[in-house]
């Protein structure tokens, strides 16, 4: 019989068998760092078990929608409520209005919203809805963006295939590439080029406001407002894709954080409390012409599930303006230890935070576009990671994904990584 202590490395070796590279999504594989996959079975507060019964500080966060912490009783028991009244009924559910009803109250700028089942899905089905209600086909996103696998996203896409080194993926035709233009994301110069040299075709511009796929990037001053201005002009769309960013950097996202209002937007993540989820909406205007009432098609038969409801509205109920706050503070703790222990080391390396969206860079600076981050130093990240997991510290497996902190993470747990982060950079 197999020990406690071998397990992992069983399922490892089944998931191979089972999965193209052992996984299903890509980066859980955990080769840029050279190390073998984790197989995680469980999840508390800010903590994660694997199946060798290892217990890991946890900052991947299921990719941000953790902002709790893992398995939240509150979360947990509204899910166990709702799987007794069935799962998926084939119609609406009251459940997805009350969620939808607090997604508007926190984001006026979705007049109407629609639910997909994932963030690809929304922002495929945004950027049909832009092209339908402009009549046009271009879509300008930014260099490092990713906004999910649909292939015209899949041009210069960020961490994913930052991670693996690969410029973009085979079976995406040229065609599909065609009709994305890429600028450099902070560049409202590059923004203002594309319109002027593909005047009257340019449909939308999809932007991450934080970008969070090249590691974490703040916006720079004024360039979410120029984007909204030269859209304007342009008679194009604005798209903020608020997958990562919705209900972490601020209650109401981060189109509430700068002061921006989007076109549309779209969402995922937090707002399915950990469960499979997207959803995009903005002008009540623009979501007119989705059917059934309009012409631009789209549709999903597990959308609006009711477990993911149930998770959603609960996770959202239990952030208020005092969790932001905290947050706010979680990170700027870590962000302050992380600076001092890279001081002391004598390390090249810098950091960039966003509310609990955090990213340690080994680089001498904190990039300010894709080209700059993609220079960072892997090996280094990839030992530094190394040395965290071996201290009971779980770090995204990738140079270019983001930390998440949640509410779960208090004093002793941002201690317990700083300590872990001073001998891994002295190391």
């Amino acid at each position: 019989m197999t020990t406690t202590a071998g397990r992992q490395a069983e399922l490892i070796e089944r998931a191979q068998a089972l999965f193209p590279g052992g996984v299903n999504s890509p980066v859980r594989a955990f080769r840029s760092v050279g190390r073998p996959p984790l197989l995680l079975e469980a999840g508390d507060g800010p903590r994660v078990r694997d199946a060798d019964g290892r217990w890991y500080l946890d900052f991947i966060g299921s990719w941000g929608p953790a902002i709790l912490g893992h398995a939240d009783p509150a979360v947990v028991g509204a899910v166990v409520e709702a799987t007794g009244r069935g799962f998926a009924l084939g119609a609406t559910s009251p459940a997805e209005i009350e969620l939808g009803a607090a997604i508007q109250a926190a984001m006026p700028s979705l007049e109407r919203l629609r639910f997909t089942s994932s963030g690809t899905e929304a922002v495929m089905s945004a950027i049909r809805l832009a092209r339908g209600a402009t009549g046009r086909d271009l879509i300008v996103k930014f260099g490092g963006g990713y906004h999910g696998h649909a292939d015209a996203m899949l041009v210069d896409a960020g961490s994913g295939l930052a991670t693996l080194a690969m410029p973009g993926s085979a079976g995406v035709t040229e065609g599909a590439a065609r009709d994305t233009v890429v600028v450099p994301y902070g560049d409202a110069e590059a923004v203002t080029a594309a319109f002027a040299t593909h005047s009257g075709r340019i449909a939308a511009v999809i932007v991450e406001p934080v970008a969070a796929n090249v590691g974490v990037i703040p916006p720079p001053a004024g360039f979410l407002e120029a984007l909204r201005s030269l859209t304007e002009a342009n008679g194009a769309l604005l798209i903020f894709d608020e997958v990562i960013t919705g209900f972490r950097v601020a209650h109401g996202g981060a189109q509430a954080r700068y002061g921006v209002t989007p076109d549309l937007t779209t969402l995922g993540k937090i707002v399915g409390g950990g469960m499979p989820v997207g959803a995009y909406g903005g002008r009540a205007d623009l979501m007119s012409n989705i059917a059934p009432e309009g012409g631009v098609y789209q549709a999903g038969t597990l959308s609006g599930h009711p477990l993911t409801m149930a998770a959603g509205l609960a996770t959202l109920r239990a952030l208020d303006a005092g969790s932001y706050e905290q947050l706010e503070a979680t990170g700027a703790t870590l962000e302050a230890g992380l600076r001092e222990a890279i001081a002391r080391s004598g390390r090249e390396a810098s950091i960039a935070r966003v509310g609990s969206l955090l990213t340690l860079f080994f680089l001498a600076e904190a990039p300010r576009n894709a080209e700059a981050a993609l220079a960072a130093d892997r090996e280094a990240y990839a030992r530094f990671f190394g040395a965290m997991l071996d201290a009971g510290v779980l770090l995204p497996p990738s140079q270019f994904e983001a930390w998440f902190t949640s509410l779960a993470h208090g004093p002793r747990e941002v201690e317990a990584t700083l300590n872990a982060a001073r001998a891994a950079l002295r190391a």
